[in-house]
Order: C-alpha cells, then structure tokens, then sequence
C-alpha cells in the first residue's frame, strides 16, 4: 500500500483511500502501537486530511482526531 511519500499527503493518495484502507489506518491509530511518535502522526495527518477532503470515509473514526475545542488562555 502506497502512503505518505516524503511527508507529504497527496490527493492522489487521498483519492485512492477506500473504506478497507480507511479502516485499517483507523485500526493502526486505535491500537497506538507504532515504533515512533511520528508514525503515529504521520497516519494522524493522513486521517485528517481524508476527514476533510473524503469525509464520508472518516465519520465512523473522527473522534480519532480529538478536534475539541480549547482555551488558550
């Protein structure tokens, strides 16, 4: 399976995503077992930007994002 090629998300790679695949990177961000932090964010990001570009995909794992709203202050 083809992911992030040097950092970067793609729209190719968004666009190739389907439920299967989304599933998996869902499974791999719940089960938090990565060999380094920036694995883990790495697949974060991946999920972010299918949430805002593929929503229909993500509405099943969107509290995977922990978009709450925070103070600041």
């Amino acid at each position: 399976m083809k992911f992030i090629d040097e950092n970067k998300i793609s729209e190719e790679l968004v666009n190739s995503f389907n439920e299967e695949m989304t599933l998996e990177l869902a499974n791999r961000l719940e089960d938090d077992n990565y060999s380094t932090p920036f694995d883990g964010l790495k697949d974060w990001h991946l999920l972010r930007a299918l949430a805002i570009n593929r929503p229909e995909l993500t509405s099943d794992y969107i509290h995977l994002l922990d978009q709450e709203p925070f103070d600041e202050n």
